[in-house]
């Protein structure tokens, strides 16, 4: 049997670039300052001479608590060079959930940027696995003056501290790439955990050349002269792709922003760095609307991406028209690691997900694991070569979702007689009203058709008799106005009785999980509530 070459993403994504002779061109920019790719690579080289000399290892878990900056893309692909597995993780948990996770992945190292230390110094107390602690950012950030870490700060002077400015100053490149194969393990990520304990889909060297072929190249199209501006951040799938990967794969540039995204903040980047490709969500879309930013905002874009939630027709009209720039719709899941399913651009079909990314296969299944007909819904399989290996240290759960060379996703679709898919709604979200299935996202699209609606959740709660019933939470355009009976006779008129809300609740917002997803477990538990009150 043939030995399986060597491939490590670290040298696909940098070496292989400046190999090719991109090593003037820029690699990254953003308030965080500009690095061509050479001077990406010479960084990534004293990096990894950083993370040998503090004694990490192959296969040892550096856990990433970091702002999207040119030190989070760094450390990343640095620990993948020497065989080490980076874990990106959200920088919006508190220090009880980074604890958890430092002590489910045994980390050895933790990765931080110098504004969550106070943070860091909590978690890292309870995580008896870790040895260590990279500080980034330690002279202070572009957010502002960032506090000095020390030693006394953390677990009472058990953990070293080291400044990465510090050790880079002093680092000799390593210039050595660890012999890892396609299928080695590279770097883990979390899932957000809002169904129950948080797991870590485990992603190998290989999944990264796949997506970039894949989505990067075949869908998005992206090129060497795009400028890559993503609202959600690195530590999670989605964002990583946007910021790291696609761009880093074609010799383009990333537009890294490291403070939380805002519509103004956001669209001042996209002026001031020139960003052609921008990466977001549906409720950051609407979000943008709702900002009142200038048409114009977005003048240099060329495209759009959505993901994390299905993408209502209504929105995707309101914002091109205002906007003037497509944005393609798809579906993707943390093990998956990228979008696998997607709308092409000049074949968009407003309200669906599109068709299959090139490379993966889909198919939908009814409760009994039969193939459904045209129109008919069911839970979404999807099989392609980037998926993870299963979750670590979960074998019930790896078992429920990674099916051979499936993987179930969770989400209810059907697909219409020309192969494109609809979003129903996670399976779990789907209704059954008086014995009739009713899809939330149906429901949202005829509410998002009033001109007074900005964004709709639409979920189930269970009335006095324990029957399952729709319950609308809205949030109106800035100055508008309407009532539950004009909104419910509104959905009543363009949809079947039965689909109608029972319940419409004016709000200024949602509960979001740290990726930005609505907590539709929370709403649910408050639309029984709601039902419980009596209403139309």
């Amino acid at each position: 049997m043939e030995a399986e070459e060597p491939f490590n993403a670290c040298e696909y994504l940098l070496d292989r670039r400046v190999k090719a002779g991109d090593g003037a061109r820029l690699a990254l920019t953003g308030i965080g300052g500009d690095l061509t790719y050479s001077q990406l690579l010479d960084r990534v080289q004293r990096t990894a001479a950083a993370l040998l000399a503090l004694g990490l290892e192959p296969d040892q878990r550096l856990v990433m608590f970091m702002a999207d900056s040119p030190d989070f893309v760094a450390v990343y692909l640095a620990a993948m060079r020497i065989g080490a597995i980076p874990v990106p993780v959200s920088t919006m948990l508190r220090p009880a959930g980074l604890t958890e996770l430092l002590r489910d992945s045994r980390a050895r190292l933790l990765a931080i940027s110098a504004d969550y230390a106070a943070t860091a110094a909590e978690a890292a107390a309870a995580a008896p696995a870790l040895a260590g602690i990279l500080v980034s950012g330690q002279a202070g950030s572009a957010g502002g003056s960032s506090p000095q870490v020390s030693t006394a700060d953390l677990a009472g002077g058990r953990l070293g501290v080291h400044d990465l400015d510090s050790l880079l100053a002093s680092a000799v490149p390593h210039e050595e790439i660890f012999p890892s194969r396609a299928d080695s393990p590279a770097f883990w990520l979390y899932t957000s955990g809002t169904t129950g304990r948080s797991k870590a889909a485990m992603h190998r060297h290989g999944s990264i050349r796949v997506v970039a072929e894949t989505y990067g190249t075949q869908v998005l199209g992206i090129r060497p002269d795009d400028r890559c501006l993503s609202a959600a951040k690195g530590f999670f799938a989605y964002g990583l792709g946007n910021s790291v990967l696609f761009p880093l794969s074609a010799g383009a540039a990333a537009v890294l922003e490291p403070a939380p995204s805002r519509p103004d903040v956001i669209a001042d980047r996209a002026v001031e760095f020139g960003a052609t490709l921008f990466f977001a969500g549906p409720t950051f879309f609407a979000n943008m609307l709702r900002a009142g930013l200038p048409a114009a905002a977005l003048a240099g874009a060329r495209l759009a991406v959505s993901a994390g939630e299905a993408l209502p027709a209504a929105l995707y009209e309101r914002w091109t028209r205002h906007f003037g720039v497509d944005i393609l719709d798809g579906i993707g899941m943390t093990e998956m690691l990228h979008i696998f399913l997607s709308n092409t651009e000049g074949q968009v079909r407003p309200g669906s997900t599109g068709v299959a990314v090139p490379g993966y296969d889909l198919k939908i299944l009814d409760d009994d694991g039969r193939p459904v007909s045209a129109g008919t819904p069911g839970t979404l399989y999807v099989r392609g070569a980037s998926a993870a290996t299963g979750y670590w240290s979960r074998y019930d759960a790896s078992r429920q979702v990674f099916q051979g060379e499936w993987l179930r996703t969770g989400d209810t679709y059907s697909q219409d007689a020309d192969g494109y898919y609809q979003c129903l709604g996670r399976a779990s979200d789907v209704l059954k009203v008086s014995g009739m299935w009713v899809a939330p996202a149906e429901v949202e699209e005829r509410l998002l058709a009033h001109p007074a609606v900005a964004q709709a959740v639409v979920v189930g709660g269970l009335d006095a008799d324990g029957l399952e019933k729709p319950v609308a939470y809205i949030v109106l355009n800035p100055g508008a106005a309407a009532t539950e009976a004009e909104i419910t006779g509104f959905c009543r008129a363009g949809l079947p009785t039965f689909k109608a809300p029972r319940r419409v609740v004016f709000t200024d917002g949602y509960p979001t999980t740290a990726t930005g997803k609505i907590r539709r477990v929370e709403l649910r538990e408050l639309a029984t509530a709601e039902l419980a009150q009596g209403g139309p």
